[in-house]
């Protein structure tokens, strides 16, 4: 059996142009599988260029192995409770998993090689003009590439020492340190769904929610302010890396053993000086 690595560097993010680039790939592979780094653009495009070429792809990918003649992959189902190992006859069957397990998944695999993706030189009448966050207009919060995710809770719209709400500094200091790290955002159900919230963090919607009823970002490392650390914002966490939350409360969930490092301060003044530092 053969299996390959697919090369993306030459995606240009145009989903016009990367379906037929990845489809000439992956028919052109003369491989039994192809194991493809999840990128933003290659989730974009995969599903219609695998449907192009005749091959079967499978996203979420967290392990591959060869077994009785046969590769093996693993994935998450439902909600991440349920661990499946499952083949497929077709061929080629394409692989998609998340960027950072790519090379642990290839190494621990006899691959045949690289597939380059061919460099796409026929015009076409898409043109990306930009992106804009759902709802809410400006850049979009939401970068599933970006190495830290960055989860904001409740906790921001709480009253603070002196008696009150400070969602204008708590709104500039997220976005602050979004724009200078380069993060994803996230956030706790219990924030988006205030209303009193909305008009001030006017920069994150639904769509940023992260945990059991949200959605279970892959990034390199996590850092979570003002969120309790409880089983639903953990199951959100579960393919997080380094996990890292700052908590005025010490016996919070993620000081319970579901978290690399708790900081136990006022996220307001951690938070600015971070952004100082940086």
């Amino acid at each position: 059996m053969t299996i390959k690595i697919l090369n993306t560097a030459n995606l240009s993010g145009i989903y016009a142009k990367d379906v037929p680039a990845l489809a000439a790939a992956i028919a052109n592979a003369n491989a039994d599988a192809i194991i493809v780094p999840g990128t933003s653009a290659v989730r974009r495009a995969i599903g219609a260029a695998a449907l192009r070429a005749g091959a079967e792809v499978d996203t979420n990918i967290t392990s591959v192995k060869t077994s009785g003649g046969k590769i093996v992959a693993e994935r998450w189902f439902y909600r991440q409770r349920i661990l499946a190992a499952f083949t497929r006859t077709a061929k080629t069957w394409v692989l998609v998993t998340d960027p950072a397990l790519t090379g642990e998944i290839a190494g621990a695999l006899e691959t045949a090689g690289e597939v380059a993706v061919p460099v796409p030189d026929a015009p076409t009448a898409t043109a990306q003009e930009g992106i804009v966050a759902a709802g809410a207009g400006g850049e979009s919060t939401i970068k599933p590439d970006a190495k830290l995710l960055f989860v904001a809770g409740a906790g921001w719209t709480k009253k603070q020492a002196d008696g009150a709400t400070h969602l204008d500094e708590a709104a500039a200091a997220i976005k602050g340190f979004l724009a200078k790290s380069g993060a994803s955002l996230g956030s706790s159900k219990s924030l988006v769904d205030m209303p009193e919230a909305a008009a001030k963090f006017d920069f994150m919607s639904h769509v940023n929610q992260v945990g059991q009823t949200g959605s279970t970002p892959r990034h390199a490392k996590g850092l979570s302010t003002c969120c309790h650390g409880e089983e639903p914002h953990v199951v959100g966490w579960r393919f997080v890396g380094e996990r890292r939350a700052v908590n005025l409360d010490a016996n919070c969930g993620w000081a319970q053993g579901k978290a690399d490092v708790v900081y136990v301060g006022d996220a307001f003044e951690v938070m600015k000086k971070v952004n100082e530092l940086l």
